[in-house]
């Protein structure tokens, strides 16, 4: 084990998250009685520049008004490069105490990070706010992703990392016009067979992007989110692209739409059986330990110290999604 340890950041179960438009009044009831875990308010992409000002206004007359109940809910901030950031971060943290967390979108530096966190340091500190807000970031641009271990770092605020598929898909001129999902030019023939057949394989184009910002999550203990499937009649693609991001390590995936937050709380909720193998595990471990153990077989295959830290990550969401 190294001698540096990594700090875990809040704890919130994360399986699935909302984005709700500013500028849609009407959308936020709807979203505070909805099964989401985490969602959060948009200023950003969803909000034309005209109405970005009243969107402000829309924002923090509800986190003051709506009942969220145990709701985590964050704000998608503009743009750095933009003239309304600083008022979005500064109304809104100045007069929201409900509010948990800011969503930082295109962070392409750890510097952009340090702005932020800089300003709403000021802001608690000026108003006496007690309730500590986190950041989260949308690594969306390929300055972003180049920067992705850095801009992890760069705040203790840091929670969450975000893979924002659209942007950086634009960003690196990728040859797509989707949002997340397969792409039919990033396939691989096989050679022909004894027929002269050569078959088509698929791959998943945003393997080694997700696959990054995972990595560079985990290494800070922040929770690591993939990002918009953008076709919500799909849902067979949908669950496919939760597949492929749990099996990459991460915990949840944002819902554009509301029929796509029972998918997203069901893929990344683990199953029963699951569930069950991951107790079984720390109780062999237990019963290992008190005979002096260090590793045990069970059910034929080996589990060691490794295999409880698996068990408990299962056992302690399935402990938050009971709690729910």
């Amino acid at each position: 084990m190294s001698f540096t340890i990594v700090e875990p950041a809040t704890a919130r179960l994360n399986r699935s998250e909302l984005a709700v438009p500013g500028s849609r009044t009407e959308l936020f009831e709807k979203a505070a009685r909805s099964a989401v875990d985490v969602l959060f308010m948009d200023l950003e992409d969803a909000v034309a520049p005209d109405e970005k000002p009243q969107a402000r206004k829309n924002v923090i007359q509800a986190l003051n008004e709506v009942d969220w109940g145990d709701k985590v809910v964050s704000v998608r901030i503009n743009g750095l490069d933009t003239p309304y950031m600083y008022r979005d971060v500064v109304d809104i943290v100045e007069n929201c105490p409900r509010l948990d967390m800011i969503m930082i979108p295109k962070a392409g530096t750890a510097a952009d990070i340090y702005a932020v966190d800089m300003l709403v340091t000021q802001i608690e500190m000026a108003k006496g706010r007690t309730k500590r807000l986190g950041l989260e970031m949308i690594i969306e641009s390929a300055l972003g992703m180049q920067n992705v271990e850095a801009i992890a770092a760069a705040s203790k605020r840091n929670e969450a990392l975000h893979f924002g598929v659209a942007d950086y898909a634009a960003s690196i001129k990728a040859r797509t016009t989707n949002i997340g999902g397969a792409n039919p030019y990033y396939t691989m023939l096989s050679d022909a067979d004894s027929e002269g057949v050569r078959h088509t394989h698929w791959g998943d184009v945003w393997h080694y992007a997700l696959a990054r910002m995972v990595v560079a999550a985990r290494a800070n203990g922040l929770r690591a989110l993939e990002g918009p499937y953008g076709d919500f009649k799909d849902p067979d693609g949908f669950r496919a692209s939760a597949r492929r991001a749990a099996a990459l390590g991460c915990e949840g995936k944002w819902a554009i739409h509301p029929t796509q937050i029972a998918l997203a709380n069901e893929e990344f909720t683990p199953s029963e059986a699951d569930i069950t193998q991951a107790k079984r595990i720390l109780e062999a471990m237990e019963q290992a330990q008190r005979e002096g153990k260090g590793a045990v077989a069970l059910d034929g295959r080996l589990i060691d110290i490794a295999s409880i830290k698996q068990a408990e990550v299962l056992v302690k969401k399935a402990e938050m999604i009971a709690a729910r």
